[in-house]
């Protein structure tokens, strides 16, 4: 927003270089309170006066710009007994090897066989030993501050009433903000490990790592296991990231006060009520470590909410030319929080406190 028409008209085009514009906003301070006193409005009256729809003066707007979300934070919580995904023993893959049928179609022995540790071959029962970790329990949380969060911010406005110098209206705005927190916090874990014992036959084992191949060449083992101990628990860490990656969509809608504090700077003030949709996934990948044995995890689950809230905001808008501002936004718009849970994982989206700044171009009309 702007003074009027007819006063800008009287002003001329003095922006028409950048070196011209800092030389007015310096002319303009100096005879702020002469420049005032043009602008439309009564300064006499202290009622409300209806802005008529013939008026000559700028009443509505546009803007479109960048904004920098600040002051969001996120809660990872981890409670029960969770599954392993990474690997499968019933296809014969394990933690630290594989066991695998070969290309020539026999179903008592395999060539296709590897292992990952020296440890894992008992030379004096002629053994080898496969693990599978199939699952763990933990107990852990932490707290993660993210941002800044870059986005985009847009709005649209209309002035109603005339009070003394300034403008009373209404903006309905919409921001829309990416959001991504991840908390890297290990913690202590109890895995539940099963131990498939398979024989070597007395062949000469190769030594660790071994990694076989499928053509059925090369030290052959049973592809069955003679033994499978009952599941142990053995005390291991959890390591690797859980992330919350979200988009905040926020509208807000309220009224608005705006003044012009001379011929090239503008204020506005806002507040009223906001709703956000908050929309995204949680996903974990995690390594396993128990018993010098690592494991893979991973996976994700989504989730969409609403929220509501309210927000205050102030617009401070240099005018450019006769059609164009520059705006700095600074926006307080507290949403509450949103949590994403299952299965005994949760994350909780903090946005009781954010700070949006956005920076852009306005439009009067």
């Amino acid at each position: 927003m702007r003074p009027s028409k007819k006063l800008l008209y009287r002003n001329g085009c003095r922006t028409g270089c950048l070196a011209c514009c800092f030389v007015g906003i310096s002319l303009a301070a100096l005879a702020q309170s002469d420049s005032i006193s043009l602008f439309d409005g009564d300064p006499s009256k202290n009622s409300f006066l209806w802005i008529p729809s013939d008026t000559t003066d700028w009443t509505r707007h546009f803007h479109i710009g960048a904004v920098v979300g600040l002051n969001i934070s996120a809660n990872f919580t981890m409670s029960g007994q969770f599954n392993i995904s990474g690997n499968n023993a019933a296809t014969g893959i394990y933690d630290d090897g594989y066991v695998r049928p070969d290309q020539t179609g026999d179903k008592t022995y395999t060539s296709f066989w590897g292992y990952n540790n020296a440890s894992q071959y008992n030379a004096a029962a002629g053994t080898l030993a496969m693990h599978s970790s199939t699952s763990f329990s933990a107990v852990g949380n932490s707290k993660q501050d993210g941002g800044p969060f870059p986005g985009f911010d847009m709005v649209y406005g209309d002035n109603l009433w005339y009070w003394k110098h300034a403008r009373v209206g209404w903006e309905l705005g919409f921001s829309l903000l990416p959001v991504n927190i991840k908390d890297n916090h290990p913690m202590s874990a109890s895995v539940n490990q099963t131990t498939y014992t398979f024989g070597t036959g007395g062949i000469v084992m190769p030594d660790a790592p071994y990694r076989g191949g499928p053509s059925g060449e090369g030290p052959i083992i049973p592809r069955s296991p003679e033994d499978i101990a009952t599941d142990s628990i053995a005390t291991g860490t959890v390591s690797g990231n859980r992330t919350l990656d979200v988009i905040v969509y926020a509208i807000r809608f309220g009224p608005s006060f705006y003044w012009d504090l001379n011929d090239y700077l503008g204020l506005s003030l806002g507040a009223g009520p906001s709703v956000g949709i908050v929309s995204g996934n949680y996903t974990f990948n995690e390594n396993i470590l128990a018993g010098g044995i690592s494991s893979h995890n991973t996976g994700s689950f989504g989730s969409t909410d609403v929220v509501f809230g309210g927000y205050v905001n102030g617009t401070l808008m240099y005018h450019v030319i006769n059609d164009a501002d520059f705006y700095l936004s600074a926006q307080y718009m507290p949403l509450g929080s949103v949590t994403f849970s299952s299965a005994g994982r949760e994350s909780k989206l903090n946005l009781g406190g954010q700070i949006y700044l956005s920076l852009g171009i306005n439009w009067p009309f």
